[in-house]
């Protein structure tokens, strides 16, 4: 597949293409692991993403605010979009994080985004990508980011252990993204501090806004929950914040907003309601 290929994917086959393009490259990839550790432990000190994570800058709902020009279902959202100013007016609506695209093939972004983002704010940074390897993870970090994503979906329980404990070892946060209750248990097992329940299927790309409400009580009250996809509004966060998720992770509706300054003010600061999942041991995998 050509690098810059910006073609729409076909619903059904959306997770397997990405990750195959992806899996090809880290198949490809000469590099050696070691170094690449070195190097990310050698980067400067990353924000602390999970800690600002726990609330908005005022309490309440917090908003991770996405830097993202396009999707592989819906196509351009904004080509022209400048991270820097995106960054800029996030921050000042009150965001307490970004996330950040840097996959160039099937959204657009890239590394270069990344940076130009997070040197425009003072916000923590999502690495918005398929990981798949160590050494993605690595890079992550190398690129400035101060939080990973990593997909159970795309992932077996001993890639997401190693992945997680990698994390950690470079000291990056880790998102750790699921779809459903089965995904829900793996992360935990794994140790994840960070849960995301995104919304979206990644296989047939349809959002159910009502899955994230469904898992909240499966999801213990130490660990950081965060929503994605499908809040398109006040209402959607507010809703998802009384069903005790402290965070939502916004894409499209503030990338395509005429005031994304107001967007953001207008999602953030929800009170955030009780979970009532049962706790489990600390694992020291959120930082």
């Amino acid at each position: 597949m050509p690098p810059g290929r910006l073609q729409p994917v076909p619903p059904d086959t959306y997770l397997e293409e990405i990750l195959a393009v992806h899996r090809a490259r880290a198949a490809q990839d000469a590099r050696v692991l070691g170094e690449l550790v070195a190097e990310a432990q050698g980067a400067p000190a990353p924000r602390p993403f999970a800690a600002a994570r726990r609330g908005a800058p005022g309490g309440g709902l917090a908003v991770i605010a996405e830097v993202k020009r396009r999707s592989p279902s819906r196509g351009a959202l904004d080509e022209d979009l400048d991270p820097a100013r995106a960054a800029a007016d996030y921050e000042a609506g009150g965001a307490a994080c970004l996330s950040v695209l840097t996959d160039g093939p099937f959204f657009g972004g890239s590394p270069a985004d990344l940076g130009a983002a997070r040197a425009a704010c003072g916000l923590p940074v999502l690495r918005k990508d398929f990981t798949v390897c160590a050494a993605d993870v690595c890079d992550a970090r190398i690129m400035g980011a101060d939080a990973v994503l990593l997909i159970v979906a795309a992932l077996s329980d001993a890639e997401l252990a190693s992945l997680l404990a990698l994390s950690a070892e470079v000291s990056l946060a880790a998102l750790v993204e699921v779809h459903d209750e089965a995904e829900l248990d793996r992360a935990l097992r794994a140790g994840a501090g960070i849960v995301g329940v995104n919304q979206r299927d990644l296989t047939t790309f349809t959002v159910d806004r009502d899955r994230a409400v469904r898992l909240a009580g499966a999801i213990p009250p130490e660990v950081v929950a965060v929503a994605e996809s499908g809040i398109r509004g006040p209402d959607d966060a507010a809703r998802l914040a009384a069903a005790g998720f402290q965070a939502v992770l916004v894409g499209e509706s503030l990338v395509t907003a005429g005031d994304r300054r107001g967007a953001v003010r207008a999602l953030a600061g929800r009170p955030v309601g009780a979970r009532t999942g049962a706790s489990r041991p600390e694992t020291g995998a959120m930082r």
